[in-house]
């Protein structure tokens, strides 16, 4: 996602799609959706390929998928609108907190991942953070992942085709470790301004769509390899 896509979804409401074949989940996330200002429900699935066709004609900014569906799973159906629409963001809900899990979704396209019996809260919180294009790992979930992770065979800790500069690498780990702007500036002693400008030029050198992909190519090529705790 560039910058300027994020200040048109900064400057008018976030227009969202739901796709759960549940009715009692539906229910919430309706519920959830349009008690949030800033968001508009503008469609609503029950399986995946019904959902596939509701972002191909309404274009949405995103689309909250149930990782379980009829016809197409969630993660089946991310990989499809990544690839066709990958302007839409995506945000898989889902009763698996391993990180297997969780990697499979980031994989495939997600740009967060949040549990069905999270609260209402938090998932209010990492739909705001996905739209305004923030990476939706905690440090909890980044640790996870890289525990799980360091058990992969190894690879060059920073293959030749990465396109980054050393700072640019020094900011990508961060971003992996679950960091934010503020407290990767501290640490590299740098401007918060500066480090969003350096992670607008790794979302654009590695050709992906947010700061949670940037994050899933980072352990992807090892980058983080042997840092778990």
């Amino acid at each position: 996602m560039d910058t300027e896509q994020l200040k048109r979804r900064h400057r008018r409401t976030a227009r969202i799609v739901i796709a759960d074949d549940h009715d009692l989940m539906r229910l919430g996330l309706r519920s959830l959706v349009r008690a949030e200002r800033g968001m508009e429900l503008v469609g609503e699935a029950r399986d995946g390929r019904e959902a596939l066709e509701l972002c191909r004609h309404l274009q949405p900014d995103m689309v909250i998928l149930d990782v379980r569906m009829p016809e197409l799973d969630g993660l089946a159906t991310t990989r499809l609108i990544k690839r066709d629409l990958p302007r839409i963001a995506v945000l898989i809900v889902s009763l698996h907190a391993t990180p297997e899990y969780v990697l499979e979704a980031l994989e495939a396209g997600a740009s967060g991942y949040v549990l069905k019996d999270a609260p209402f809260s938090e998932l209010v919180t990492t739909i705001r953070q996905v739209l305004r294009g923030e990476s939706m790992l905690t440090e909890e979930m980044a640790a996870r992942i890289l525990r799980r992770t360091s058990t992969y065979p190894a690879e060059p800790p920073i293959p030749s085709f990465v396109p980054l500069t050393p700072r640019e690498l020094d900011v990508l780990r961060r971003v992996a470790q679950g960091k934010t702007n503020r407290e990767i500036a501290e640490q590299l002693t740098i401007a918060p301004s500066t480090v969003k400008l350096h992670v607008e030029h790794i979302i654009a050198k590695l050709d992906v769509s947010d700061r949670t992909q940037a994050a899933v190519r980072a352990i992807q090529i090892g980058l983080l390899h042997g840092e778990a705790g």
